[in-house]
């Protein structure tokens, strides 16, 4: 597949950036990490750079046909909306289009925020964690009786399920996908499927979610000249239970987290999720590698460290045994 995927190049983009932006393409730049849109950097004959979003399949390391009807570009719209509302930065908004006439993809333009990524910070003591703790308490105390996307949400789309029933969903699968892949999960699926139910079936259901980026590491934060932490890949943005965002935050950052950790979390729900997600972290990333996903190693990383914490749960701390990574019977 990788011989079929053609990127943007300068002769693609011209067009777009003359009637968009009034500037004229100089270079282009396809920046690296993202696996449901392409992100380039625009470089102009004069002023400031400027970044683009293309949801292209071309762009698609997940497939052609996932999330197939749905807009990325209007979740990513809806999700800049609420955090700039919210005065949760972002990067500022040039222009969209999702008509397809000045580039056969939806795309947005956006502020190219050149500070680096929070991880790259993550040593220095210049306020940066402090600023984002400040952003996750601003997002936390943001509620809505609707659940789901932002989008769908505004609009009176929310699911009707609650928290603990879309995770369990979520679980289920990605735990079925994990078991007909990896040896030791397949050998303890059951245990899994008895434990997800039980730690779901204990949680009582709020009335109230909060909003959440939904996968925010180090790496989804960049810092601009201020040194204000600026939200990317925000697509995912949702009202759910703030939990959920806790436990990625400490899956990311580690013995950071405290930092960042907000009054009022339910430990129970952060059991029952931070499992989901460990299943999650080693389906997603196999999925991944089915396809042609080109920084291979790393996501192998990824599935390995996921499938030792998963299996803590079920047979206490992994300390070997098989972890062969292969197809198997589910």
């Amino acid at each position: 597949m990788s011989t079929e995927r053609r990127f943007a190049s300068v002769e693609d983009l011209g067009p777009l950036v003359r009637e968009a932006l009034g500037e004229k393409l100089e270079r282009v730049e396809r920046l690296r990490g993202g696996t449901k849109k392409g992100v380039y950097r625009l470089m102009f004959e004069r002023g400031p750079s400027a970044v683009l979003y293309v949801w292209a399949d071309a762009e698609n390391f997940w497939g052609a046909g996932a999330d197939k009807g749905r807009s990325e570009m209007g979740l990513f719209l809806a999700a800049h909306q609420e955090f700039s509302e919210l005065g949760v930065r972002v990067p500022e908004l040039r222009f969209v289009d999702g008509s397809g006439r000045l580039y056969p993809a939806e795309v947005a333009v956006v502020e190219d925020v050149r500070g680096g990524t929070l991880e790259q910070r993550l040593g220095s003591d210049d306020g940066s964690m402090e600023r984002l703790a400040e952003h996750l308490q601003r997002m936390a105390g943001h509620r809505s009786a609707g659940l789901g996307e932002v989008g769908p949400v505004k609009a009176g789309e929310g699911r009707s399920e609650t928290c603990p029933e879309v995770v369990l969903g979520w679980a289920l699968k990605d735990l079925g996908e994990a078991a007909g892949r990896v040896e030791a999960i397949s050998q303890k699926r059951t245990a899994f499927e008895e434990l997800l139910h039980g730690m779901a079936g204990g949680i009582e259901p709020r009335t109230e979610h909060a909003l959440i980026h939904g996968e925010l590491g180090p790496d989804h934060l960049l810092m601009d000249d201020g040194g204000e932490p600026v939200l990317i890949d925000i697509e995912g943005a949702r009202f759910f239970d703030v939990e959920w965002e806790h436990v990625f935050l400490r899956i990311r950052f580690g013995e950071r987290y405290p930092k960042l950790r907000v009054e009022g979390l339910d430990e129970a729900r952060m059991r029952f999720y931070r499992l989901a997600q460990h299943l999650s972290l080693v389906a997603g990333p196999l999925r991944l590698l089915d396809g042609d996903f080109p920084d291979r190693e790393f996501m192998m990383g990824i599935v390995r460290q996921h499938i030792g914490e998963a299996l803590s749960f079920v047979q206490g701390p992994c300390v070997g045994g098989d972890l062969r990574i292969g197809r198997f019977p589910g």
